[in-house]
């Protein structure tokens, strides 16, 4: 059979959906790619937050395999919603870089004060804001060319990306520096890729499962259940990143105000890739302030 990869018709996600297909070409199987463009695509205008987060990446890439037009998807996991729709089921994890982000144009400590930095995502935003209240924030859209192309015009002085999206372009040397994960906590499933396929359908499930890669799958999924557990999408600023030792999962996770004032953190360690999310988050809305600022939210 030859299996259909359903993919964005971003170069990024035609990247990485290449590097699904010649992974099973090398393991023997004929790939086709399906380019599908996605809501999130159509609209390069609106603020994220607006279009309604997580989802606007992958629903229409979803759908063509729903409807049997490919027989898989591609996705950065980061773009996927929490929860799988019905009659779906991911099939694999097949890697993880780092899942770090960065900035592009200056380092932090050469942006002076009142500096303009872009970035599309509420929890770059606030993160940024949390440290460095003195800086100008503005929208970013598009996809990684014009984002990169936004550096140096109508006074922006950096934007904030994943190290792993300049990575898969062979465009590491656009980092200004690396924000440690340790304080800049990344986006759910920043630097994986996931593939989903039908439920229903074994012969694809079983071609794409040799592709994963177990860390990758844990991680990925304790991260998930965190932000499942939160009730929350990438509209909202949150994150949370698993790490994978000795068979150990190690999950850091922040939950932060939209201006970046208030900031609450959980760390959570088990063997138990569900459990540690859905931990983590029991645990940052246990408490008081986190609840007060997270029902201002809506």
């Amino acid at each position: 059979m030859t299996l259909r990869l359903a993919t964005r018709r971003s170069p990024l996600a035609l990247r990485q959906a290449e590097r699904v297909r010649d992974a099973l070409v090398a393991r023997g199987v004929d790939c086709e790619l399906i380019e599908v463009t996605s809501s999130g695509d159509r609209d390069q205008s609106t603020p994220l937050a607006q279009l309604g987060g997580q989802g606007i990446f992958a629903i229409e890439v979803q759908r063509a395999v729903l409807e049997g037009r490919a027989d898989a998807a591609v996705h950065s996991a980061k773009d996927l919603p929490s929860t799988t729709p019905e009659g779906l089921a991911i099939a694999c994890v097949p890697e993880r870089r780092d899942p770090a982000d960065v900035l592009v144009g200056r380092a932090l400590a050469g942006l002076g004060p009142g500096a303009t930095v872009a970035t599309g995502s509420p929890r770059r935003r606030a993160l940024l804001l949390s440290r460095r209240p003195d800086l100008r924030v503005v929208e970013l859209r598009g996809n990684m060319a014009t984002r990169l192309s936004t550096v140096g015009r109508d006074g922006v002085d950096a934007i904030v990306t994943a190290v792993a999206a300049l990575e898969r372009l062979d465009q590491s040397e656009l980092i200004a520096e690396r924000l440690e994960p340790s304080w800049f906590t990344p986006q759910v499933g920043q630097g994986a890729l996931c593939v989903e396929a039908r439920a229903d359908d074994r012969d694809s499930l079983e071609l794409l499962a040799p592709l994963s890669d177990p860390a990758a799958w844990q991680t990925l999924h304790a991260e998930r259940a965190f932000l499942r557990s939160l009730g929350a999408g990438c509209a909202v600023p949150a994150g949370a990143h698993a790490m994978l030792v000795d068979g150990v999962l190690a999950l850091s996770a922040v939950l932060l105000a939209p201006d970046g004032e208030r900031v609450a953190r959980a760390q959570v360690s088990g063997r138990d890739a569900t459990e540690v999310g859905e931990q983590a988050a029991r645990e940052l809305m246990s408490r008081p302030d986190v609840r007060e600022f997270w029902s201002e939210r809506s």
